[in-house]
């Protein structure tokens, strides 16, 4: 495909996007359509998609619309690439832009700069203060990619290595002993040798220093509460020899886990109804996901303020609902992927005001200026 095809793939599924779907699904249901592209033109189309998403409505000021033809014409725009080379009408290429196209657009301000809806924009300066703007640029651009050394089975010396030896370039990163940052190759870790036998396992950084934060011992009983996919799970289990119980309300989420398992030598096993007597409970519970947004973008334009109230409440019932799995003296710990205290110290000290007996023994935020995604963990035990 040309660049030009590239780009007129990539708003065709805007539009779909703009229509309902998931940007997965439409990117899925994209590539069925088209056989004809290659591995190098899926990956191409779907940065430009993901570029935009982040960039929603700084791009639509730019480009005049939100169709997926004044998306990409704002996108382009808004990195500086000449629109002729790309509306061309030539092969599979956008048709010539109109005058009206040409003559549409303006400068974003306020909201549409910092790519927020408007409520999500006040909500971002009333509680985050100094730290909005920042926090808000930052989910303007991709994330890094990182990986989580699994110390059950190397080091990261010899991981890093054998990666670069496979053609992916990593260095460590600060913000974890067992975090690789890939600088180069990031589209061949799933396929190198070292990924394949569970050396390394893709897991952002901040979801690394989380684990790091927890008072995680070999021997103890840990339940991974709100498991997912279980990236968590395998972590702590690398830490305590394991074995690890993982729980989810929603167990298909946790279809893939055994076999990461297996293949990573941690001890995990599926708890469906768990019993009491944990010395550490985590739940990383659900939420906006405000701290993720640039590996998930379409999140912070299908969140509502209704939503993020059903979302508080479901971690509110969570909180509570746990307490009697934790043994005397041991650790509840909660999680989320979000930048707003609304989800994070607030459910904190409501927590603690209805339930006697509690208090919080450490409360801590990984802010994405660190590198990592928005991250925030407290660790509460009884008195």
């Amino acid at each position: 495909m040309t660049p030009a095809a590239r780009w007129a793939a990539a708003a065709e599924i805007l539009d779909q996007i703009t229509a309902g779907d998931a940007a997965e699904k439409a990117l899925t249901n994209w590539a069925r359509r088209s056989r004809f592209a290659g591995s190098k033109d899926r990956a191409a189309i779907r940065d430009h998609v993901f570029d935009i998403l982040r960039c929603w409505r700084s791009t639509a000021a730019l480009g005049g619309g939100t169709d997926g033809r004044a998306l990409v014409l704002g996108r382009l725009r808004q990195i500086d690439e000449d629109a002729g080379s790309v509306f061309t009408g030539e092969g599979y290429a956008l048709p010539p832009l109109t005058e009206d196209e040409r003559a549409a657009g303006h400068t974003p301000d306020g909201a549409e700069a910092f790519d927020l809806p408007d409520w999500l924009f006040d909500l971002f300066n009333n509680e985050l203060g100094r730290k909005a703007d920042a926090t808000s640029d930052a989910l303007r651009h991709r994330a890094s990619v990182f990986l989580r050394v699994n110390l059950l089975k190397t080091d990261r010396a010899t991981a890093q290595a054998k990666l670069s030896s496979e053609g992916v370039e990593t260095k460590p990163h600060t913000m974890s002993d067992t975090a690789l940052e890939v600088v180069a190759g990031a589209r061949r870790v799933a396929q190198t040798e070292a990924f394949r036998t569970g050396l390394v396992e893709l897991q952002d950084v901040a979801s690394q220093a989380v684990i790091d934060a927890l008072p995680l011992t070999s021997g103890m009983r840990v339940l991974d509460y709100c498991a997912g996919g279980g990236g968590k799970t395998l972590a702590m289990a690398a830490k305590t020899d394991g074995p690890v119980a993982a729980h989810d309300t929603d167990p298909r989420r946790m279809l893939d886990l055994p076999s990461r398992a297996e293949r990573a030598g941690a001890k995990v096993t599926l708890s469906d109804k768990p019993k009491p007597d944990y010395d550490l409970v985590l739940c990383d519970v659900p939420c906006s996901g405000s701290g993720s947004w640039r590996r998930a973008p379409e999140g912070k334009w299908r969140l509502t303020p209704d939503r993020l109230d059903e979302l508080r409440h479901v971690q509110g019932e969570i909180l509570d609902r746990v307490t009697h799995l934790v043994a005397p003296q041991g650790t509840l710990a909660y999680a989320t992927c979000s930048v707003l205290s609304c989800e994070n110290e607030d459910q904190i000290a409501a927590f603690l005001s209805r339930q006697a007996g509690w208090t919080c023994v450490s409360q801590q935020r990984f802010d994405l200026e660190q590198g990592g995604d928005g991250f925030f963990i407290a660790t509460l035990t009884r008195r």
